[in-house]
């Protein structure tokens, strides 16, 4: 791996092009290297991955609304959209928008944790969106996919965007296009401009996931994913982009992130250095933000040691800087500690998370939001008694660059009314490459299954997990077997729109 040094530099300087990051980024995914057999394997998982949570989303309102906008817009060459027959096409950028939306919406596939927060498995529909339209094969994607996840994964190890309020597809939409680049066999000056375009145009604020958390949540990976293309197909035509994007004296850095006196180092493979990045990211077992998973896992083991949930008089959940503030009560938002709150705030909300785990001693990604549930009586008195606050060694854990010393979860003390404690603590979860139980193929396929479930027919998940395991040899044009089909008439038709 390279350290490249990232600062801003004045107009009057003319930084080469063969010196800005954009370009670097873009020869990484300009560079034939071949993808080892455990990189493609996990590829694999992550792709059976998206289509399970994609499909147990697929009937609820963001997905449905995205999919409806999607199929205004046919192409009878273009990509499929989950839930409908693989015949049906729409255009890739449209096709990206409504799978990338159903993909994000149950907040259930993989993470990766560093300087930002990720969710590397949104590079997913954008590529294969642009593989199944141009005709390419199992082994192309493959390719693709290995590419958007090493600039994603190794963008949120070098540059944090949330300390100043970014969302963090800025990190994705030009990961997500250098995975198109390298899918198409781009030259490495078209992948520069396209990665430019596409930081350009992704910059939002982090509002999507503070206060009244709206199911923009969902759609933001798929926004930049359709940027992406769109991005992609613009350059490819022949225009360029805003340059230099990462280093310019207007640009991004200079005055959205750290401003004039930035300085970032940010890792990338050297020529010829194999792409392996996806093997840092890591899934998510239970239907929830990823800070919550070793907390989830630890409630349950707590809860053996409680007869009496009434007889708790506190709980405190010691954990780490991003914990406390984004999805604790270092956050200081009420909505979090509301049953009325919508489900996407709900899953950021470690308080009512950790009570109903620690009640229930399971997790559903239907069940364990619904309002019903969210409203009983005994749960919002235990909810309230949950509080968070940062402890300075789990924050050193959650940004360690060892991964043996990452950790994302934290130490959890129970205090009973009659003056007894109990406490424990977790640091991984336990579908953590790290945790007591690691996922592997085996593990992905029951996923798969289980959010499945009387949402599809034995034959249709049977026939895409033989597709998805076999992808690297899927020949070209056959892409569109990596759809997955509902039953006819049990699709739900979104409300119009414009089109």
């Amino acid at each position: 791996m390279i350290t490249h040094d990232i600062k801003v530099y004045p107009s009057k300087s003319h930084l080469k092009r063969e010196d800005q990051f954009a370009w670097k980024i873009a020869g990484v995914a300009a560079d034939k290297v071949a993808i080892a057999k455990d990189v493609a394997a996990m590829i694999v998982n992550r792709i059976i991955d998206n289509a399970a949570v994609a499909v147990a989303s697929v009937n609820r309102s963001s997905a449905t609304s995205a999919r409806g906008m999607a199929l205004a817009r046919p192409n009878k060459n273009g990509a499929t959209v989950f839930g409908m027959p693989a015949g049906k096409r729409v255009s890739p950028e449209w096709a990206a928008w409504a799978n990338g939306t159903a993909v994000r919406e149950l907040d259930m596939h993989d993470t990766f944790l560093a300087a930002d927060y990720s969710h590397p498995g949104d590079n997913i529909p954008p590529i294969l969106a642009v593989a199944q339209t141009v005709g390419k094969s199992g082994r192309d994607l493959i390719r693709g996919i290995a590419t958007g996840y090493e600039i994603h994964v190794n963008l949120v190890k070098g540059i944090c965007l949330h300390e100043h309020k970014i969302d963090h597809i800025a990190h994705l939409c030009p990961a997500q296009a250098a995975g198109i680049g390298t899918l198409l066999g781009l030259k490495q000056d078209v992948i520069y401009q396209a990665v430019q375009q596409a930081l350009h145009v992704s910059v939002t604020t982090r509002q999507s996931r503070k206060g009244e958390i709206s199911s923009w949540k969902a759609y933001a990976p798929a926004h930049a994913g359709k940027l992406a293309v769109e991005a992609v197909d613009r350059v490819m035509r022949g225009e360029g982009a805003p340059s230099p994007i990462y280093e310019g004296e207007d640009s991004v850095i200079a005055w959205i992130l750290d401003g004039p006196q930035a300085h970032y180092k940010v890792p990338l493979p050297a020529a010829g250095e194999a792409k392996r990045a996806i093997m840092d990211s890591y899934t998510k077992e239970h239907s929830a933000e990823y800070q919550s998973q070793a907390l989830i896992d630890l409630a349950f083991r707590m809860r053996e040691k409680i007869s009496d949930f009434d007889a708790i008089e506190k709980i405190v959940i010691h954990t780490s800087h991003h914990t406390h503030y984004v999805i604790g009560t270092g956050a200081n938002d009420p909505q979090k500690m509301d049953p009325n709150a919508s489900r996407e705030t709900l899953d950021h909300s470690i308080m009512y998370i950790f009570a109903v785990a620690l009640q229930d001693g399971t997790w559903n990604h239907v069940e364990s939001y619904a309002p019903k549930r969210a409203g009983r009586a005994d749960t919002i008195r235990l909810w309230q008694k949950v509080e968070t606050t940062e402890d300075a060694e789990w924050t050193r854990r959650y940004r360690a660059t060892d991964h043996n010393e990452l950790a994302f979860g934290g130490r959890v003390e129970i205090l009973m009314r009659d003056g007894s404690r109990i406490v424990d603590e977790m640091a991984v979860a336990n579908a953590h490459p790290l945790g007591a139980k690691p996922f592997g193929r085996d593990d992905y396929i029951r996923k798969f299954q289980q959010m499945t479930d009387g949402i599809i027919s034995a034959r249709e998940s049977n026939r895409f997990l033989e597709a998805a395991q076999d992808v690297v040899k899927l020949p070209a044009g056959e892409l569109h077997r990596l759809n997955v089909a509902l039953p006819a008439g049990t699709l739900a038709v979104a409300k119009p729109g414009i089109l």
